[in-house]
């Protein structure tokens, strides 16, 4: 995320926010002013609101000043996830140290922690340093024991998300996007990689770049919104990472994806060999194989999954992004790839 021009934007905080972050500032006896926040909008959030709040400090040269964020929900996007869930995985997430502290809730969103780390952009993924630490950060992430139910998400959300979508689309989007065959298609697809017998774990499943941060001083990732985490196949994860790849929502046209990018064959094994390797000992050929070869086949899980959130996000979203276009350039891949991964075929886009 990055700042949009530093500009007072207190309107936008509600009452209920600002009582709660004056009263946070109140403690700290270097702030000159607690009513005086200066507030910024960070852009790339493409679900929520998010802005850093600062206050004068009574040593300007101290290059630390206090900061906080406040996130603010979107409107109708709690259609995708359960946000007392959300709440509760973000309170363990901040007491396992895997993420912000939380500082305050109120009505329509949350105060956080302020992570003195900075945001990855696009290139940072291709980086070898940086992807085998996101890699090692993935393996940790996985393998936390979260309360709850352990099990897998992947296969319920999608076909909520489908009942939504064909409740909100109109009936040329239904026919453009072929809603009514996406059903047999979800099913089929959860047969096929049934057999499979893939590690289960505690899966971000958002992992694109907005939602990576790293400390550079002592090279520490961290991931932040856990709006779509649960459990799930770890591979579905691995896969929905290297499908980020391919995408800039910091340019002129953020919902274009350009799969050229997409990570060779080595890049991936790459990946996976830090994953595998980050809590010891040394994975053989025939396990980076087994679990490169799964991976690919969930992303086509991955195109489905982020599909479907366009289609629904362009109803109920009012985030200036184009999400209908989005929603096709995940189907899109999701059918031409769908035959050399599956060896089957479906119905293709005209």
């Amino acid at each position: 995320m990055e700042n949009s021009a530093s500009e007072r934007k207190e309107d936008v905080i509600p009452e209920e926010a600002k009582v709660i972050l004056k009263k946070l500032a109140s403690v700290w006896d270097d702030i000159v002013d607690p009513n005086a926040l200066h507030v910024f909008r960070l852009k790339g959030a493409m679900t929520n609101m998010v802005y850093q709040i600062k206050w004068p400090s009574r040593n300007p040269e101290q290059q630390r000043s206090r900061k906080v964020l406040v996130r603010i929900y979107g409107k109708g996007v709690d259609v995708f996830f359960d946000r007392q869930n959300e709440i509760r995985i973000f309170e363990f997430m901040s007491k396992q140290g895997q993420g912000p502290r939380l500082l305050g809730r109120f009505n329509n969103g949350r105060i956080e922690e302020f992570i003195r780390a900075r945001t990855l952009s696009a290139p940072d993924l291709r980086d070898p340093e940086v992807s085998s630490l996101i890699a090692a950060k993935m393996r940790e992430f996985h393998e936390l024991d979260m309360p709850g139910p352990k099990t897998v998400i992947l296969w319920d959300r999608l076909n909520n998300w489908l009942d939504v979508a064909k409740r909100l689309a109109s009936a040329e989007e239904a026919k453009d996007f072929q809603l009514d065959h996406l059903q047999d298609e979800i099913s089929s697809l959860e047969k096929s990689l049934a057999g499979n017998h893939l590690s289960m774990g505690f899966c971000h499943n958002d992992l694109q770049y907005g939602n990576i941060m790293i400390d550079e001083e002592i090279k520490s990732i961290t991931f932040i919104d856990y709006e779509y985490a649960g459990y799930n196949h770890i591979a579905f994860d691995i896969a929905n990472h290297f499908c980020e790849m391919v995408a800039d929502y910091h340019t002129e046209t953020p919902h274009i994806m350009d799969f050229s990018k997409y990570p060779g064959l080595e890049e991936r094994k790459r990946f996976l060999r830090a994953y595998l390797s980050s809590s010891g000992g040394s994975p053989s050929e025939q396990e980076l194989e087994k679990l490169a070869q799964e991976v690919e086949k969930y992303t086509l899980a991955s195109h489905l999954f982020w599909g479907l959130w366009g289609i629904i996000s362009h109803h109920v979203n009012k985030i200036d992004f184009n999400y209908l276009e989005y929603a096709r350039q995940r189907f899109q891949p999701y059918w031409s790839k769908k035959p050399e991964l599956l060896g089957s075929s479906g119905p293709k886009k005209g």
